[in-house]
Parts: C-alpha cells; sequence; structure tokens
C-alpha cells in the first residue's frame, strides 16, 4: 500500500473557495488502475492560512507514479489554477509506503 499527500497552506477565509475546487473538479482516479481512495483533509489555521492535505491511497508506488504520468493525470490537473492568492506557496508532496 502506498499513500501520496500534498500540503497545502491556504489563506485564511478562503477555505470554502478551496474546497469548491476540490469538490467541482473532474478527478478521474475512480477508473485509474491501483487507486483506493481519496480523502481532503482540513487542519489547523495559523499565521493567516489554514492546513490542508489531500490524501490518497493506491495499491503500489508504481502505480501512483504511472498515474502521475498519464493522461488522466494531466486531465486532472490541467485546470487546477485558482484564483490569485488563494494557495499560498507551492504544495508539499510526501509519500509514504504502509510497512504494518
Amino acid at each position: 500500500m502506498y499513500i501520496a499527500t500534498n500540503r497545502f497552506q491556504i489563506q485564511a477565509g478562503r477555505e470554502e473557495e478551496f474546497e469548491k475546487v476540490w469538490r467541482e473538479r473532474d478527478s478521474f482516479l475512480n477508473d485509474v488502475t491501483g487507486f483506493k481512495e481519496f480523502k481532503l483533509l482540513r487542519g489547523p489555521t495559523d499565521k493567516g492560512a489554514t492546513l490542508y492535505v489531500s490524501h490518497s491511497v493506491w495499491e503500489s508506488v508504481s502505480e501512483f507514479q504511472d498515474w502521475t504520468k498519464s493522461e488522466s493525470f494531466r486531465k486532472a490537473h490541467g485546470g487546477t489554477r485558482s484564483s490569485d492568492g488563494l494557495v499560498l506557496g507551492h504544495p508539499n508532496f510526501e509519500g509514504f509506503d504502509q510497512v504494518l
């Protein structure tokens, strides 16, 4: 099992806008080999930013990597530019292999 996450810092007060972008986007994940589940998590607000983490579960790291090179990935991420100042900085990716 492999878990892929991205951490986003969202300008405080614009959380609903960010969540709407995710709710309304076409992800194409349900048809991807190896994909198990997706969650968007909201964390604490601190220093003018709210932490969000996208969390996807995959059968293996290789299936996740195959998806990142696919047409489905390009389609899902092609129109994801958000309003100016919504996302503060770049998302931070972290990948994890399940050990237990």
